[in-house]
């Protein structure tokens, strides 16, 4: 029996002002809630928001059948409704290359060993032979981006990033640890005067609007123009754009030349379905997806349509299954032939034993992230001393579960740590422990909030860093001659944040002997990048597993606690520490939160509204994050946005990359930029940058939020968000609040039935069979 979360009874739903102290004890019944509630507006036409692409929404969701469509957050109408003449679709500005992906092309040792074991497995594929001028082009800057001569994203070309430092200039292992620094935004990529006019040329000629012009420009590089005129299906490189726009606008380009089986159009239909499956966090996709989702876009040889994307290098193509020494492609499958993919039928096939055999197909980026993630792994497992002693510092742990924690890395180069905000302690424990052994021990959280958590927990800020800061060396004691980072234990918290290419970088960056810890919260969201790295280190089995047996306290964790297993039981909460707001519609939703944000949370727990966190489902509709953070911008620091649409004062999210959602507040601007303080760290966004990569933030989404935490969390749910509801959402959204919980709630009965119902969405990786398959002592006897 599903039981409603129940707080102090109060004042029935209705009266004027719906506070902490005297919210109503039930949920609406049947009538009250979801089903009297008026659709908000899921429609919205605004453009995506900085950070707005989280795995979930419709905004960065693949088509349903080729990846499915996400219950981690509410969906949204595309972005890009109108087509290539008829006014300009709402385009996100391209974005820029993430810190991860920059480090990971900097790191040529690291691609020329993935190459080497690539080539071991397969010959490379040979074709593309009949092309010429720009087509030919293409192929060798494709075969490029491969091999690591360059650096890229799929077959679209971008400027290649800054090489990491030389050996040189990095610190030697007896220099203290640096400062931290402040971040700087990333520049803004400069465009070239002509090139952005050839662009607007040819956009104009296809009937496109001229405002693609910069971001495919950012998309494509400096030959765009050319690249578009040459293949007008490139449109699809530009975030935003659909493909019955790139059709339009091909057919506006070629005429008659063109029909739905240009293998151009298929090429980019393939890398358009696997880039948008990455951003619902796939780093491969089922062959047979992809082929019915060709179909549904009119390809009438969706098999021809395949191979043709394997053949250009748009795809690789993977098995999984089988025996691999029949199919000679080794752990994972990779490096596939062009036998093979002509073959490759059905999702799921068998290879000559009878056993079945799964057919993959993935970008080249997630492919050698996930190899080198393996790969890296392995390596520590296999070079850490496995005799340490360090019973002393065991037996001094303040909690069995810590001890355990210390007992368990002193004998292992990689080790998995599980539990709940309560259990952050023990990797506290097992730093201060390490140190105190003399080793160069650290922990990395994924925002400077889980920073500062950290270092309370250890009593020494120099023990804790964001891993952002790590990477890029504005944090942490650097790197030593070897350019690996000078440490001998590493604890990563929040790990079900990391994304495959970080966890590329970041074990790729340990030196061999170095032990790792990844500890995180199973039940939390996943990564907004592609992948499942803690996940899948878990269900491979390839490390020790340490799951803490510390319970998170309270009513709230008792509350979260109960989530995490399916189950919305009733807490006792006699200092009103979780509260129930029912609401009917949307608009009373943005109402209610306003005034809980603004009056009853600071009135009934002393909390001022800088430290209430609001978090709602998606970011459009009638009571996403664009309408509550106007609302509560009118309400607490109203002004006429004269930075850019922002006042000194507003709370802001800033995203520097990809998968990054930084809090922080608005102090100035002038012309070097919108000046912000982002948890005591002055940040300097350019000017062409802010409304590209800065949204208000009084309201954020559960993904953005995830990795932190306030004293009070405002979770708002309106009827429209039902079908964006899933227990990891809840679970995550409903443990930001550490002293107070306020729910909003207008769901009715969707709320009991996610958390009993809808786990998390699957994500399809290669990284655990990887890990399976690996020959590592530890894994061996933990697999046997």
């Amino acid at each position: 029996m599903e039981h409603p979360v129940t707080a102090l009874p109060g004042d029935t739903p209705g009266t004027a002002d719906a506070t902490a102290e005297d919210a109503s004890a039930a949920a609406p019944a049947p009538g009250d809630g979801a089903a009297d509630a008026t659709p908000s507006d899921g429609g919205s036409k605004a453009p995506p928001a900085a950070g707005e692409g989280e795995p979930g929404t419709e905004e960065s969701a693949p088509e349903s059948a080729a990846g499915g469509g996400g219950a981690e957050a509410a969906p949204e109408a595309d972005a890009s409704d109108a087509t290539p003449g008829a006014g300009p679709p709402d385009a996100a500005p391209a974005s820029e290359l993430s810190e991860a992906q920059a480090e990971l092309a900097a790191q040529r040792e690291l691609r020329e060993r993935i190459e080497k074991r690539k080539a071991e497995k397969a010959a490379p594929i040979s074709a593309g032979g009949g092309l010429s001028g720009t087509a030919a082009d293409l192929l060798a800057a494709v075969r490029a981006v491969e091999s690591g001569e360059k650096a890229g994203t799929a077959f679209f070309a971008r400027p290649a990033p800054a090489p990491a430092p030389a050996a040189s200039q990095r610190p030697a292992p007896d220099q203290p640890p640096r400062p931290a620094v402040p971040e700087a935004a990333p520049a803004a990529q400069a465009l070239s005067p002509e090139a952005l006019d050839a662009v607007r040329a040819v956009l104009a000629e296809g009937g496109a609007p001229e405002a693609l012009a910069r971001p495919a420009l950012g998309a494509l590089g400096e030959q765009a123009a050319e690249l578009l005129r040459t293949d007008p299906w490139h449109l699809l490189a530009v975030p935003g754009v659909r493909p019955e726009q790139a059709d339009g606008f091909a057919r506006a380009l070629l005429g008659g030349e063109c029909g739905p089986d240009d293998g151009r159009r298929t090429a980019a239909l393939v890398g358009w379905l696997l880039e948008r499956a990455a951003l619902q966090g796939h780093t491969a996709l089922d062959a047979g997806a992809v082929r019915t989702a060709l179909a549904e876009h009119a390809v009438r040889d969706p098999d021809a349509a395949v191979l043709n994307a394997v053949e250009e290098g748009v795809a690789l193509l993977f098995r999984e299954g089988g025996d691999p020494e029949a199919d000679g492609t080794g752990a994972g499958g990779t490096g596939a032939d062009e036998d093979e993919a002509r073959e490759a039928g059905p999702a799921e096939d068998a290879d000559a034993a009878g056993e079945p055999v799964r057919v993959l197909l993935g970008l080249d980026r997630y492919a050698l992230a996930e190899e080198s993630l393996a790969d890296g792994l392995a390596r520590l497992v296999n070079t850490c001393e496995k005799a340490a002693d360090w019973t002393e510092a065991a037996a001094a742990a303040p909690s069995p579960s810590a001890a355990e924690l210390i007992r368990t890395v002193a004998s292992a180069g990689l080790v998995a740590h599980s539990g709940g905000e309560a259990a952050r302690a023990e990797p506290a424990a097992l730093i201060a422990a390490a140190r105190g052994l003399g080793l160069r021990a650290l922990g990395a959280a994924h925002s400077e909030d889980g920073r500062r958590r950290l270092a309370a927990a250890t009593g020494d800020p120099d023990t804790a860093v964001t891993l952002a800061g790590l990477l890029s060396g504005a944090q942490g004691p650097g790197r030593d001659e070897d350019g690996a980072l000078a440490l001998d234990l590493l604890v990563v918290l929040d790990a079900p944040q990391l994304d495959v290419e970080g966890a590329a970088v970041l074990v790729e960056a340990l030196a061999d002997g170095a032990r790792l810890v990844l500890s995180g919260d199973p039940g939390v969201l996943g990564s907004a990048g592609a992948g499942r790295v803690f996940a899948d280190v878990l269900a491979a089995r390839a490390c020790p597993q340490v799951v803490s047996r510390t319970p998170d306290p309270g009513p709230i964790g008792e509350l979260v606690s109960g989530i995490g297993i399916g189950e919305l039981n009733q807490v006792d909460a006699p200092g009103k520490e979780v509260v129930i707001v029912p609401v009917r519609d949307a608009g009373e939703a943005v109402h209610r939160t306003v005034q809980l944000v603004a009056d009853s949370v600071p009135r009934a727990f002393s909390i001022p509204a800088e430290e209430t966190q609001v978090i709602t489902v998606g970011h459009g509709g009638a009571a996403g994050t664009r309408v509550l953070n106007e609302a509560l911008k009118q309400r607490l620091n109203p002004g006429p946005g004269r930075f850019g649409g922002f006042d000194p004062g507003d709370r802001v999210v800033h995203v520097p990359a990809p998968g990054r959602a930084v809090p922080g507040v608005v102090r100035s601007a002038d012309a070097e930029g919108l000046h912000l303080d982002c948890g005591g760290l002055p940040v300097v966004v350019p000017q062409e940058r802010v409304e590209s990569s800065v949204r208000h933030g009084w309201a954020l989404s559960a993904h953005q939020a995830a990795g932190m935490r306030w004293p009070a969390a405002v979770v708002v749910l309106p009827g429209d968000a039902a079908r964006g509801l899933s227990r990891p959402w809840v679970y995550t959204a409903f443990s930001r609040g550490e002293r107070h919980l306020s729910v909003v709630h207008g769901v009715d009965r969707a709320l009991p039935h996610a958390v009993a119902e809808v786990p998390a969405q699957e994500r399809t990786t290669r990284l655990r069979p990887l890990l399976e398959a690996l020959p590592t002592p530890d894994a061996a006897s933990l697999n046997g």
